[in-house]
């Protein structure tokens, strides 16, 4: 029985980036053997084991056959006689098809110290195994396809765009570029479960340029099949006061990376991901005006999120930032009257904590619109020291002398309203002086 290091952790470790999730393959061995040496069997599709006291995965040395279209449609081949290059060359990319002998992986704990000089450490005893010419692609700073047998699960497409996203300076080879269009064009992307989709999604959102991974998609023609409703906005001009010379598609990617430079949560990243949706159905004649577009967009995002199966969390974001946006960019121009109905709209009075996402994914828009670093955004401040000259009114107490007099409801919040009105109307005149 032969153990070996293999798949993302040895990638990264050559890269000189920290490990995260090591996976390990186990070659020569049966599941009786593992579970005779105190490996706990957790795998449904195939035989994967937890490690007694690590935890981490191992997996046996396996082959796959596709038998179905789909992602779930294989029949999988477990057994001992499989060897480490047949389990490595149904992986996706020669750069995670490269394996590491498990001694030498744990070697002087290599793995976890990920500043010292592992990859050295490896080629000089001997340890790596390559047989796709991953360590080549690396160099090369192209993801690859292995085999042919990359074609056989959808998932692939969506995770060389991923991967596209977080290692931005490195090109899809033509050769899986083109695999990936022949895919799409016969319908394996259209097997793709909402659940797996989503879960991509949120990752490449995640990577630190994420522009890249629509890039990759809307190259491939996934874009038009996973999210239509994004891949519409290429061709639609863009305002001239905002970017003259791109269209809203490209906007959208300067959009994104953007929230990545400012680091937002996941929530922020799918609001501006999503918050332009309704310019893709602008109509032509009031181009390249996009009168309306808020609340085409806000009607798109409900459907996008249903297909998908998209968080709660994520949705209601996504939701307020497509709708009010505009407003918010334009919220300097607003009085006090106005803005106080901006923060209900918002819900930012009972949820303070999402409004200031909400705020970042405003930002991200603004900034984005010259696809530069330090272009203020003064709505935000604004916005914040309004939000709590309108929480700093006394809501209980103007209640209880409200009732003392005989108010009614209606009348109540009346008078809560025009408390906070001049609470801002205040905060408003100490911000001009």
């Amino acid at each position: 029985m032969e153990i070996y290091l293999v798949g993302g952790a040895v990638r990264d470790a050559l890269l000189g980036l920290p490990v995260k999730d090591r996976d390990w393959v186990v070659v020569g061995a049966t599941p009786e053997a593992l579970t005779a040496q105190g490996y706990l069997p957790v795998g449904k599709d195939f035989p994967v084991f937890l490690h007694p006291k690590t935890k981490e995965e191992y997996a046996l040395a396996r082959t796959e056959r596709k038998t179905a279209p789909g992602y779930h449609g294989f029949a999988v081949h477990a057994a001992p006689d499989v060897t480490l290059e047949e389990d490595l060359a149904r992986r996706d990319l020669t750069i995670n098809s490269i394996a590491v002998r498990a001694e030498s992986a744990s070697a002087q704990g290599l793995l976890d110290h990920p500043t010292t000089p592992a990859p050295r450490f490896w080629k000089t005893r001997g340890a790596l195994v390559d047989p796709f010419g991953g360590q080549q692609d690396m160099a090369a700073k192209v993801l690859r396809h292995v085999t042919l047998a990359f074609r056989e699960d959808p998932v692939r497409i969506l995770r060389v765009a991923r991967l596209a996203a977080r290692f931005a300076d490195f090109t899809v080879a033509p050769q899986t570029l083109q695999l990936m269009r022949e895919m799409v064009a016969q319908g394996e992307a259209d097997h793709l479960v909402a659940e797996r989709v989503w879960q991509e999604l949120a990752k490449g959102l995640m990577e630190n340029t994420p522009s890249r991974m629509f890039e990759v998609l809307r190259d491939c023609g996934a874009l038009a099949r996973l999210l239509p409703e994004v891949n519409q906005l290429w061709g639609v001009p863009q305002r001239a006061d905002y970017h003259p010379e791109i269209d809203t598609g490209a906007h959208l990617l300067l959009v994104l990376n953007m929230s990545a430079r400012l680091q937002a949560p996941l929530t922020v990243r799918l609001a501006c991901l999503f918050h332009d949706l309704g310019k893709g159905n602008t109509p032509a004649h009031i181009l390249p005006r996009h009168i309306g577009h808020e609340e085409r967009g806000a009607r798109l995002l409900k459907g996008i999120c249903e297909r998908l199966r998209v968080p709660t969390d994520c949705r209601e974001l996504a939701d307020v930032v497509a709708r009010e946006h505009g407003n918010i960019h334009r919220s300097t121009d607003f009085n006090a009257a106005a803005l106080i109905r901006l923060l209900e709209r918002c819900d930012a009075l009972r949820k303070p904590q999402r409004f200031i996402q909400i705020l970042q994914a405003c930002e991200c828009d603004a900034r984005g619109r010259l696809g530069l670093d330090e272009v203020p955004y003064p709505q935000r401040p604004r916005l914040l020291a309004v939000l709590g000259a309108a929480q700093s009114v006394a809501t209980p107490l103007i209640a209880e002398r409200a009732i003392a007099t005989g108010a009614s409801g209606k009348q109540i919040g009346d008078l809560i309203q025009q408390a906070r009105i001049q609470a801002i109307q205040a905060c408003l005149l100490l911000e001009n002086n």
